[in-house]
This record gives C-alpha cells, sequence and structure tokens, in this order.
C-alpha cells in the first residue's frame, strides 16, 4: 500500500472505530492484537498485513472494502 492509501485506510479505521463508540482497546482486544499495535495502525505509522486488516475488519463487524480506499 503506498502512504496515501495507508492513510486513507487509518483514517477509515478510526473513523469506522469512533461510529461504533469503540476504543482502540476495545478493537485491539476483538481482533486479537496488541493495543499499541493497533494505534500505530491507525494512525499510520505501520501497514498491517491483510491478515491483520481482516481480523480487524472482523472485530469492528464491517466488509473489508469498508477498510480500504480503492
Amino acid at each position: 500500500m503506498d502512504s496515501k492509501a495507508s492513510r486513507k485506510t487509518a483514517s477509515n479505521l478510526k473513523r469506522i472505530r469512533l461510529e461504533k463508540g469503540l476504543s482502540q482497546a476495545d478493537v485491539a482486544d476483538k481482533a486479537g492484537i496488541n493495543s499499541n499495535y493497533y494505534s500505530k495502525i491507525e494512525r499510520s505509522d505501520l501497514k498491517p498485513s491483510i491478515d491483520v486488516l481482516g481480523k480487524i475488519a472482523k472485530a469492528l463487524k464491517v466488509k473489508s472494502s469498508d477498510i480500504f480506499p480503492f
């Protein structure tokens, strides 16, 4: 993912999480990942694997296509 796509994905994750009234720790726990790791994903500091993004989508109860900017 290029940095523009990565930033948009991170923005989508944050928007969806806030719409659902969840904390970063809530999402990380449901996805089975470390909350610090999730925080870095949401800030676009890290580019997670497709597998991890799939777990996050499942935790947020959205389709993967809702997260990706393309």
